[in-house]
């Protein structure tokens, strides 16, 4: 188990990225951590029109070599979408590991929330997200997690993407990186 203590960095909004925390089990390596940031205010008027925001979340494991630049040895993608109902007055926000797509959501995870404030909650939370097999995270070797979360605007409707070009009010984006110490012997 290993906790973060790493160099957060943001831009735009002040958006980081705290408690991170990386737990590497016999299944795997998890990543959990909270993360901090406000809507920007544009994006969170278009999510009242029905508008549903895209984000990415990003983890990539990579080996440490002293002899060479480090290597990939894993990389996991999560996708968010989160939108609300005029009609209904709910929020739905789903997840999935493959990107949204206009013919269906595909297999997602969706949850229902009453409340923004709960729905935002449940965005910014990231707990036990299995980012790597055991196999290629080497108990004795020294690894770097490099975690980003963003605003996809690729995924957003073109008039959107042609207004939010150049306009710092649509970004968000949280990045922080933490090195995995190799293992205690035994």
């Amino acid at each position: 188990m290993a906790h973060a203590s790493g160099v957060a960095a943001s831009e735009a909004t002040a958006a980081e990225s705290t408690e991170l925390r990386l737990d590497r089990t016999s299944d795997g390596l998890f990543l959990s951590t909270s993360l901090q940031f406000v809507l920007p205010e544009l994006a969170e008027d278009a999510l009242y029109k029905g508008i549903p925001m895209f984000f990415v979340v990003e983890a990539q494991v990579l080996r440490h070599r002293w002899y060479w630049s480090d290597k990939q040895v894993a990389q996991a993608t999560r996708y968010l979408r989160l939108s609300y109902q005029p009609l209904t007055r709910r929020w739905r926000l789903n997840t999935s590991t493959v990107p949204f797509s206009n013919s269906g959501l595909g297999v997602v995870l969706g949850q229902n929330f009453d409340d923004y404030n709960d729905a935002m909650a449940a965005v910014q939370r990231i707990a036990r997200w299995k980012i790597a097999d055991t196999a290629p995270v080497e108990a004795d070797a020294i690894h770097t997690v490099n975690l980003r979360f963003r605003l996809d605007m690729s995924q957003l409707p073109r008039p959107f993407q042609i207004g939010a070009v150049g306009q710092s009010g649509w970004n968000v984006l949280v990045s922080r990186s933490h090195r995995l110490m190799p293992e205690p012997a035994r």
